[in-house]
């Protein structure tokens, strides 16, 4: 089954963990057959059947590799002797008190090994998901909801744990304990056990056809879960938005809708789970009746062929009903890996996600931005739209380019194709004359700073926020980069200074504290090569001013590659690129392009800038 192939994956990571858990299983099987083996000359000396006790082990094979016939013949002797009976009484319960305390010594011990081994798997589960959502191109996640993804990190991991990991321990379990009963049953009888085996294949059928839907049903559970978690992530973002335009009820309407819908799947779901231990037992205890019926009827009869004596048919009957519990326990363990499979599949969709964005195997290190940035003929498409269409720029090392045009024009897509968020469909993108694609994506990336519209912060700390892109930075560094932000005026007047936690998203903070802090950020970096997507754009004026100012400190020196529609921020830009539908319609300084009188003017105009 390919669950138990992932979960086996992860498994074989830990051998020496694995191969003790599987010993002690082993040890703890065979004091339990011990102790229930010993159930037969327990029942013969309590019913002075003292005669069945003399010289089995020589009577046929299976009695001869028997040891309890050993032990029978043992206690034989010492029933001879004077107050022999209340000595053997006492010898037997002695060895089954031994063995029952060594069975549940062993059963602790492999459970004491199995925990290592769940957990252990769990978080490399957890591990290697959230590892490949930090490789997944930048466009992954906006045609991805990211409450499906939080799903997949919660509950479908939480129900491996509760189903597939738990399966764990009866597949190595339970498989040692229901082998080791029946070799001990076929020494007792093979006629009998042979009789039994009739009956698992017709069991087997029956609960396989009740398991293999459990995975269809329990799929649609785990859908409509991160369906849910999209909404509840939604509602938690857009709070504001949705009590200011008095949507409550909406919203409300749209979950309860969902909710309901989940509560109709998971009753479906856990119906037919359940229909496993009932049909299970019934099952079980249906082959009790029959082994009571034949069994019983041979040794009434008197049968020549049946070697089996009375205490040990109890015997016999004894370790199958034990036998009942661990086979109840892989049917049981059947199901979940079946309900388990469905949340297997979708956390093994994430981890094997395609990465498109790769690094050739001989990619070099750009140690250092001397002199450009070219694209040339750069094409870029989405599902089969084009985005940008044979983009030709030249970015020359010091200057700032600005990128303007109405939404949807391609300004960001076309800065997103610089730090490799995405790449290009046709064309290339060089950096001092070499293919991006030839550099590490680490090595591209630290030569540049990125300051987005959306200020994206942490719930940590001030201090944390801004050393993000530099490990190890002093505090004097930190500060620093702050004063040239214009953030250190309003992070010392906090309480706890550069220690003042800001909350989810920086929420504690104003919008134009909040841009100043990833300005500042963008500072400590120190990069040569700079991209502001439309940093002002949501801000009032005084907070405009003073993030506009940082921005200049910040570009001081360095190549700015500038998104705007506020046009009054980037009218001392080297050179003004206007896309529209996604091509390049004009480009020049804003002096050229207010004389062409073309569609950059009618964009100045509109915003009145004079």
């Amino acid at each position: 089954m390919k669950s138990l192939q992932t979960i086996f994956k992860y498994i074989k990571k830990y051998p020496s963990l694995v191969a003790t858990y599987f010993t002690f299983n082993v040890l703890s099987a065979i004091f339990g057959v011990i102790s229930l083996g010993l159930l037969s000359p327990f029942l013969m000396l309590i019913f002075k059947q003292g005669d069945a006790f003399k010289a089995v082990t020589g009577t046929g094979f299976f009695n001869r590799i028997n040891p309890i016939n050993y032990f029978k013949e043992w206690l034989y002797e010492m029933i001879q002797t004077p107050g022999g009976s209340i000595k053997a009484l006492m010898v037997i319960c002695i060895v089954v008190f031994i063995s029952i305390l060594l069975k549940n010594l062993f059963a602790y011990l492999s459970m004491y090994f199995l925990n290592p081994i769940r957990n252990r798997i769990l978080n490399d589960m957890r591990s290697s998901m959230y590892h490949k959502i930090l490789q997944l191109p930048v466009g992954y996640f906006s045609e991805q909801r990211k409450g499906d993804i939080m799903s997949k990190l919660s509950n479908d991991l939480g129900d491996v744990e509760g189903s597939t990991i738990s399966v764990l321990e009866s597949i190595f379990r339970e498989p040692i304990t229901i082998i080791l009963f029946f070799v001990y049953m076929i020494i007792l009888s093979p006629q009998l056990t042979l009789f039994l085996l009739i009956f698992l294949p017709v069991s087997g059928f029956i609960l396989g056809r009740i398991g293999r839907s459990l995975k269809k049903e329990n799929k649609l559970v785990l859908q409509q879960f991160g369906t849910l978690f999209s909404t509840i992530e939604e509602t938690l973002g857009g709070i504001r938005i949705i009590k200011a335009f008095n949507a409550e009820d909406k919203i409300r309407n749209k979950f309860e809708a969902e909710n309901t819908a989940m509560y109709d799947l998971k009753n479906k779901a856990n119906r037919r789970r359940d229909l496993a231990s009932p049909v299970s037992e019934a099952l079980g205890i249906t082959a009790v009746l029959c082994i009571l019926w034949y069994g019983g009827r041979m040794v009434l009869s008197g049968d020549k062929g049946f070697t089996l004596s009375a205490g040990d048919f109890l015997a016999y009957i004894a370790i199958f009903t034990q036998l009942i519990q661990p086979l109840k326990g892989l049917s049981n363990a059947s199901y979940n890996l079946q309900k388990g499979a469905a949340s297997i599949e979708r956390i093994e969709g994430l981890i094997n996600e395609d990465v498109d964005i790769k690094e050739l195997p001989d990619a070099k290190v750009l140690e250092n931005f001397n002199h450009s940035i070219e694209l040339k003929n750069v094409s870029f498409g989405y599902e089969g739209v084009p985005v940008l269409k044979n983009i030709n720029l030249l970015i020359e090392k010091g200057k700032t380019i600005a990128l303007v045009g109405s939404s949807g024009a391609g300004k960001s897509t076309l800065a997103d194709l610089i730090p490799r968020f995405i790449d290009a469909s046709g064309g290339e993108v060089l950096i001092d004359g070499v293919n991006i694609k030839n550099y590490t994506l680490a090595s591209v990336r630290h030569q540049m700073g990125i300051v987005t519209q959306e200020a994206i912060l942490f719930n940590t700390s001030i201090e944390e926020n801004i050393s993000l892109g530099k490990d190890g930075a002093a505090a004097a560094e930190i500060a620093e980069a702050a004063r040239i932000a214009n953030a250190h005026n309003f992070i010392e007047k906090k309480e706890d200074g550069y220690a003042t936690n800001i909350g989810d998203r920086g929420m504690k903070l104003s919008g134009g504290e909040r841009q100043r802090l990833t300005i500042a950020r963008a500072v400590l970096k120190n990069p040569p090569i700079l991209i502001l997507d439309e940093a002002t754009s949501s801000l009032d004026t005084e907070s405009e001013r003073l993030v506009q100012d940082a921005i200049n400190n910040l570009m001081n020196n360095r190549t700015s590659i500038v998104i705007a529609h506020r046009l009054s921020t980037i009218r001392h830009a080297n050179e003004i690129v206007v896309l529209q539908k996604g091509e390049i319609v004009e480009r020049g300084t804003h002096d050229s392009l207010i004389q062409q009188d073309g569609f950059y003017k009618r964009l100045v105009d509109m915003q009145e800038v004079k």
